[in-house]
């Protein structure tokens, strides 16, 4: 009897420990903050990534969009950054935020691109952790010599069509 109820304590109490302990699926928030180079409000050929950008990820309550979760990171040499979220947001909007350039040329936020949306929750059908958000970029003061030529060419796709 003693072996029966040691053996059933065994059996059952890995599955009584996972249970209480919450899930710990970590996601991972990845993307790239860029330099607007020629003013054009998107990426271009002379666009350049920014070393050193500081970029939050924020969750909001979907009813009041009150502040819930909040973790901030910085992107490397590339200008890629990656940030682990613990938790399961699947009740909450969450966005990756751009919050500052170290480049004092290149420090206002792109209007469009200055967040980007990111879902963090496993009930979606997504098995991976990894989340992509959109590339978030901040606009030069002045436009670099040579964006009027790439901008013509952009424009000049368009008219073929």
């Amino acid at each position: 009897m003693a072996r029966l109820l040691l053996v059933l304590a065994l059996c059952l109490l890995p599955a009584i420990v996972s249970a209480a302990r919450p899930e710990r699926n970590p996601f991972v928030v990845q993307g790239r903050v860029y330099c607007d180079t020629c003013r054009a409000g998107f990426e271009t050929t002379k666009t350049v990534h920014i070393a050193g950008a500081k970029v939050r990820v924020e969750c909001r309550d979907r009813k009041s969009m009150d502040l819930v979760y909040s973790k901030e990171g910085s992107t490397d040499s590339r200008g890629s950054y990656s940030i682990f979220v613990n938790e399961d947001h699947e009740d909450q909007l969450c966005d990756a935020v751009l919050v500052s350039s170290p480049r004092k040329d290149c420090s206002t936020p792109s209007e469009g691109r200055e967040h980007a949306r990111v879902v963090l929750t496993h009930s979606n059908g997504i098995a991976s952790g990894s989340r992509y958000a959109n590339a978030m970029g901040f606009m030069k003061d002045e436009a670099e010599p040579g964006c009027t030529e790439i901008l013509q060419q952009y424009q000049a796709y368009e008219n073929e069509d």
